[in-house]
């Protein structure tokens, strides 16, 4: 699972955005429609990024299709101080390139 969290995370142009994600929703289970009004994300932004963090086994939705709630799958709750380091990681890597925010700043654009 740390690789998958590396991968998911700081491996790719998206990864701040699912950094994000993961953030919101270890703080409170919600749905892609709440997180993008959140995060100030579009909806279809969202809705890829849950999809690929879904697909590696570190967010879980519920069974139903609309309205569907995530939150951090156990595996990933067991990997957590891991996904920590790299948030973090993150973050100062944002700060250092001057960009603007931490862990719930504004748009970032459809990444």
């Amino acid at each position: 699972m740390e690789a998958v969290l590396w991968q998911v995370l700081a491996g790719t142009r998206g990864g701040p955005n699912r950094a994000r994600l993961l953030r919101a929703l270890d703080r409170r289970p919600r749905n892609a429609n709440q997180l993008a009004d959140q995060l100030d994300l579009s909806y279809k932004t969202v809705r890829h990024h849950l999809d690929v963090l879904e697909d590696n086994g570190v967010v879980e939705g519920s069974s139903s299709d609309y309205g569907r709630i995530y939150l951090p799958s156990d595996r990933a709750q067991r990997h957590w101080d891991t996904a920590e380091e790299i948030m973090s990681q993150i973050d100062d890597e944002r700060l250092d390139t001057g960009e603007q925010g931490g862990p719930d700043a504004g748009p970032e654009g459809s990444t």
